[in-house]
């Protein structure tokens, strides 16, 4: 959901809750006006505009929130960019002339896939077997061209 969306929900929010205040705050008035004898110097008016104080001050704070929400601008997109250019920049380049033909493989297409991939993936992609895909991959994170990170009940490979 957009933060415009959530923000206008949140306003919707505000406003229901402003009508139950009221609607409460009209019913507790009618209650203290026909059981308080004292007048308006009964200690339950004092209670009352209490009440009433810390739920508008309540509801005009949500609705602070729902127009933040609404007028903020969505940067996630430019800030998801800046990290994987920095990312780039870190990977050291990988010298293919001492790795074997199936490392070379593997490490193709961890590049192609910029430099992150499920392990399933991989084995999907390669078209080797489990097991030998599981054995080159620890060669080359012996030789610290990758690193595997657990991910549930996968491993996602990454190019260092």
């Amino acid at each position: 959901m957009k933060n415009k969306d959530v923000g206008f929900l949140i306003i919707g929010l505000a406003i229901v809750i402003g009508i139950i205040v009221f609607l409460f705050n009209n019913a507790l008035t009618k209650i203290v006006d026909t059981s308080c004898s004292h007048g308006p110097t009964c200690p339950m008016y004092e209670t009352l505009n209490t009440q009433t104080y810390i739920g508008v001050a309540l509801i005009v704070i949500i609705i602070i929130i729902g127009l933040v929400l609404i007028f903020s601008k969505e940067n996630e997109k430019v800030v998801f960019k800046k990290i994987k250019e920095k990312v780039e920049v870190k990977r050291n380049p990988v010298d293919y002339s001492k790795l074997d033909k199936d490392e070379k493989i593997l490490i193709k297409i961890i590049e192609e896939s910029e430099g992150t991939i499920f392990q399933s993936d991989l084995v999907e992609k390669s078209g080797f077997d489990k097991v030998k895909t599981s054995r080159i991959l620890d060669r080359l994170e012996g030789r610290q061209l990758i690193e595997r990170k657990r991910r549930g009940m996968t491993n996602v490979v990454l190019l260092k």
